[in-house]
């Protein structure tokens, strides 16, 4: 079975092959065993409450419970540029016109900005190449939105990602060769591993201050303003597809485009159900094809756990569930539940089980486990 949880400290070796795995560019998780563990410190610290709100980064380790491994990552930052100044080029356009010579030029431009300081960053999303497909990516990365609209007074209304840009095999930005370097004594993987160890105030005091004209970049670089990496555009598609919209900032670094979009907007959040579990001895067919699938978690905040079962299980109040999902999920029968869709399309599968419980009523029933209790929803 796999299970979402939060990453703990155990993660760390899995966490690195992963991280090692898949290469230069991916900011947030470099292969840096020190990193990746003050990452993981930091996230036990925000699950048990032993940090402020906004300061919180929230990890989730998909895991393969029969292999006790985990094979996938994803994460919520709280909100971002609270510490250590966050940056981002916004594409914009300088107009030079005059009515006597009758010239009117429209000359696209990068100014550095602060736009998303004090935002949610939904971030670190990784998966073990063995995995990929039949549905774990989406879960993995949708389960995100499940967590911050249950808990929505630690995030921010808006929320936006930052998409990994182009480069190379090698490491190589076309954009970092034709601006960064120009500024910084430094090749592009270096300075992509200083800004993920969290290294940024030589941005501030490096970066021109002043409008970039485009057209004044190689045809290389202005190709890749806005462009994701390969890699990255399964991510962005189901970004995409959850209702978020680039927003016209761009890394600075690899001009990877900025996506957003505001919580009560995205298509998880608005599409799910609440439901009571109800624990069943019969069994249950779970060999069904994702279109056929929900996600389903236990609602808790420090033991967050979310995995999928049957469309066809939801009843008008309750979910039945087996003994093996309930233990996996830290529930009991009369436990509240949340339900969505797993994959695009889903919700017509979901549309007959709409009923009772929308999702905003999140009051327990009687017999409310004392074990979910504690996790704090």
């Amino acid at each position: 079975m796999l299970v979402i949880r939060p990453l703990r400290e155990t993660d760390l070796d899995d966490l690195y092959a992963m991280a090692a795995a898949a290469g230069k560019g991916l900011t947030t998780l470099p292969a840096d065993r020190e990193l990746l563990q003050a990452k993981i410190r930091r996230a036990e610290e925000s699950f048990s409450q032993r940090c402020a709100p906004e300061a919180g980064l929230y990890l989730f380790a998909l895991e393969d419970t029969e292999l006790n491994k985990a094979v996938g990552i994803s994460g919520i930052e709280a909100r971002v540029g609270l510490q250590e100044v966050f940056y981002n080029y916004r594409l914009s356009v300088t107009v030079n016109a005059s009515k006597e010579l009758g010239v009117h030029v429209r000359t696209p431009t990068l100014h550095l900005s602060n736009d998303m300081t004090d935002t949610t960053e939904i971030c670190s999303l990784l998966l073990a190449n063995d995995y990929k497909g039949g549905g774990n990516g989406l879960l993995l990365s949708r389960c995100r939105f499940m967590y911050l609209d249950d808990f929505r007074k630690h995030f921010s209304e808006k929320v936006f990602a930052e998409m990994r840009g182009v480069s190379d095999e090698q490491g190589h930005s076309p954009l970092w060769d034709a601006l960064g370097s120009k500024f910084f004594d430094m090749d592009f993987s270096q300075a992509d591993r200083l800004s993920g160890l969290g290294n940024k105030a030589f941005i501030a005091e490096l970066m021109p201050k002043y409008p970039i004209y485009l057209p004044m970049l190689p045809d290389a670089a202005r190709a890749v303003i806005g462009r994701v990496h390969d890699n990255t555009r399964p991510a962005l598609s189901m970004l995409q597809a959850e209702g978020f919209n680039f927003n016209g900032l761009v890394d600075i670094f690899d001009g990877g485009p900025v996506v957003e979009a505001f919580a009560h907007n995205i298509r998880t959040v608005r599409e799910s159900l609440s439901r009571y579990a109800m624990v069943v001895n019969k069994p249950i067919n779970t060999s069904v094809a994702p279109e056929q699938r929900v996600m389903i978690s236990n609602r808790s905040f420090r033991d967050f756990r979310v995995t999928t079962v049957p469309v066809d299980c939801i009843g008008p109040d309750t979910v039945s569930i087996s003994r093996e999902v309930a233990e996996a999920l830290l529930i009991e029968s009369g436990d509240p539940v949340r339900l969505a869709p797993l994959k695009d399309g889903g919700l017509s599968a979901m549309h007959g089980a709409r009923g009772q419980g929308a999702a905003g009523d999140k009051s327990s029933p009687r017999g409310h486990s004392y074990r979910n209790r504690q996790g704090q929803r």
